[in-house]
């Protein structure tokens, strides 16, 4: 009995492995924004979002509301709820992240484009997410097959 109880937590965990490594780090890295000055991305995240919004978002406003949306989407992977809707959320706010290199290419460069700061490392480590993301969007959780088969 133990033994198939264990094997059954085994199987959810390695399914949706990539959902909670993911929603580790948006837990983690959102919930950072919190506090101020303890990211070390904020006040590039407080830059991107004055250049995307032409500054109709204040820099305060703003660092609270990017840290609800990543501490969410966090929770909602790692809790296993609306999981496609959001991979797809996810994913535009990955594409999101990629603006700086744009908008801020001496921030993010030392020497454009192929020697990355480590601002611009820490927007290069999202590539990895991405790909994470795009695999899970692909893939249905052990519970949604499970549930399916039963009809």
């Amino acid at each position: 009995m133990a033994k198939k109880i264990l094997g059954s937590f085994k199987n959810v965990i390695e399914s949706n492995l990539l959902a909670i490594s993911i929603g580790i780090i948006y837990l983690w890295f959102g919930g950072l924004k919190f506090f101020p000055a303890l990211s070390p991305a904020e006040n590039l995240a407080k830059n991107t979002i004055h250049e995307l919004t032409f500054g109709f978002i204040s820099d305060s406003l703003s660092i609270v509301l990017l840290a609800i949306l990543e501490v969410g989407i966090g929770a909602l992977l790692l809790f296993n709820l609306w999981r496609r809707t959001i991979v797809i959320i996810a994913l535009c706010h990955m594409a999101l992240t990629f603006t700086p290199l744009l908008l801020f290419p001496l921030e993010s460069f030392q020497e454009p484009p192929l020697v990355p700061t480590l601002l611009g490392q820490y927007i290069g480590k999202n590539f990895v997410i991405v790909a994470a993301l795009i695999t899970m969007a692909k893939k249905v959780p052990l519970e949604k097959k499970r549930i399916n088969n039963k009809s």
